[in-house]
């Protein structure tokens, strides 16, 4: 019970990672965004830790928690959000992200050991069939944007970002998942804030205009979206598969249409609603 009540607070959560991706996008540049929420979640992390006495890593494992935080959210969150600047769909960015519990799965199998029964790769396909039913509309709306980078150099940035996360979610399984989850948190995010400094840096982002919602939503990052989603993430990684766990992200982009349906008054046509029965189908088949 109580694992069924953190998966689904984690798939909330997540999901409005794209309503504040919109939100943002008068107010700040991306990844100045990403810097001050992922650093303030170390900050976060740090003093919680301090506080608790948490053991915090050896040396000897400092650097690959900063690496498994740079792949997870870092790399990830800043390769995604330069695509969609690029002209690159978000539509198109959030299908290409529910490529990640398929190749998770897939990876999961020969490095952990972990095996998905055909009852489980069933439900990867129904969830992947779903998303793709809610994501249509959005599909053949996207208007082409001229004067970006070249559209394969896009693709495969954007590829790039869901190896990425894949490679962060697998790195929580292995010799790290001994790390205070606590401590572990804030040496992730600060490799996080690392990539987002360095991207920050390379593409010369300075637009930064303080308003009311932009500190709701460097709050909401901090606390809800790199705080408490991403270490419910952790947590459900190192402690269950990999595979089931993240089999979960399949019904974010049909959380955040309805939220943008909510929130901004988008169209959320019966298409997408069927999209988002679908997509739940197959992730309670995939879990089950």
């Amino acid at each position: 019970m109580l694992a069924n009540v953190i998966a689904a607070v984690f798939v909330l959560l997540w999901s409005t990672g794209f309503v504040v991706a919109r939100a943002i996008k008068p107010y700040a540049d991306p990844n100045l965004f990403l810097l001050c929420r992922f650093g303030g979640t170390a900050v976060l992390f740090a003093l919680a830790a301090s506080a608790a006495g948490a053991a915090w890593p050896r040396p000897r494992a400092f650097g690959k928690h900063v690496l498994a935080g740079a792949l997870l959210q870092g790399v990830y969150l800043g390769a995604g959000y330069w695509a969609v600047a690029q002209g690159l769909s978000a539509g198109v960015m959030a299908l290409l992200g529910t490529l990640q519990p398929l190749m998770t799965a897939a990876l999961a199998a020969p490095l952990f050991g972990e095996r998905l029964s055909p009852r489980g790769w069933s439900g990867m396909a129904l969830g992947l069939a779903g998303v793709a039913l809610v994501l249509a509309p959005k599909l053949a709306a996207a208007p082409a944007r001229p004067g970006h980078a070249p559209s394969w150099l896009v693709v495969a940035i954007s590829i790039l970002a869901v190896v990425a996360i894949t490679a962060g979610t697998l790195f929580q399984k292995t010799s790290l998942a001994k790390a205070d989850i606590r401590s572990a948190s804030a040496v992730q995010n600060f490799g996080a804030a690392l990539v987002a400094a360095v991207l920050a840096l390379a593409l010369h982002e300075k637009h930064w205009v303080p308003s009311t919602t932009l500190w709701i939503s460097v709050a909401w990052g901090i606390v809800m979206l790199s705080g408490v989603s991403v270490t419910l993430l952790m947590w459900m990684v190192r402690r269950g598969d990999a595979s089931r766990a993240t089999a979960l992200l399949f019904l974010a982009p049909p959380l955040a249409a309805l939220e943008g349906y909510v929130g901004f008054g988008e169209t959320l046509s019966l298409v997408q609603i069927a999209g988002f029965g679908v997509a739940l189908a197959g992730v309670l088949l995939a879990r089950s």
